[in-house]
């Protein structure tokens, strides 16, 4: 995850970048299932912590 300043209002842009390599079952399983139902949960928990964090909570 990568947060980089942006603008003079204090705004950050935030980046989030997952690499990998699939093969065998894996590659076929992501053609099958969409990444967004495996790690949707867990992304919106993650910005609901940034979020908190970001305003001081």
């Amino acid at each position: 995850m990568t947060i980089t300043p942006e603008g003079t209002a204090g705004g950050s842009v935030v980046s989030w970048l997952m690499t990998g390599e699939n093969t065998g079952l894996g590659k076929i399983f992501a053609k099958v299932m969409p990444v967004g139902r495996l790690v949707g949960g867990d992304f919106e928990k993650g910005l609901t912590a940034m979020k908190a964090a970001a305003e001081g909570g």
